[in-house]
């Protein structure tokens, strides 16, 4: 679920070690990732999850391994579980990193914004990552016609 909360990459989230996480801040503090080191912005639904995972002692990793002292390796039988119960048969554990970019492209955010949160270090990257839903485009492209045809009104008014 932080994968779909934060828009983090998986290797973050399963390498993630309770040191980096600073629930006060609401920040994830990486010391390296894909692209060096990264401050991830945590919302309130990533904080609550991070409440609710149990801390074992002796294993310093937020998502354990089975064996001691260990981070889960791989997460691709329990994802196919998991979207198997809910009916997403087709839903790959990636696709919630571009669903987290898409609900805020459709909110209003910005590519620069979105880019940050999932710490690309090119805007070229991002505008593959931020799909836009129907709703805000039709939305934009009403606002636009509005304004386009009262600019024209109050031009013939004139």
């Amino acid at each position: 679920m932080e994968h779909l909360f934060t828009g983090a990459r998986r290797g973050e989230i399963l390498e993630l070690k309770w040191k980096h996480v600073d629930l006060d801040a609401g920040v994830l503090r990486l010391p390296d990732s894909k692209t060096g080191q990264k401050t991830i912005h945590l919302n309130v639904a990533s904080i609550e999850v991070l409440n609710n995972i149990p801390r074992l002692s002796g294993n310093p990793y937020v998502i354990v391994g089975k064996k001691e002292g260990s981070h889960l390796v791989n997460i691709t039988k329990p994802w196919m579980r998991i979207r198997t119960l809910i009916g997403l048969d087709d839903v790959r554990l990636h696709d919630l990193r571009h669903s987290f970019a898409s609900v805020i492209a459709s909110s209003g955010g910005s590519l620069i914004m979105i880019g940050k949160l999932l710490g690309h270090t090119q805007p070229t990257t991002t505008a593959r990552y931020a799909h836009l839903f129907d709703a805000p485009l039709r939305e934009l492209n009403e606002r636009a016609g509005d304004a386009i045809a009262n600019a024209m009104n109050q031009s013939l008014n004139s």
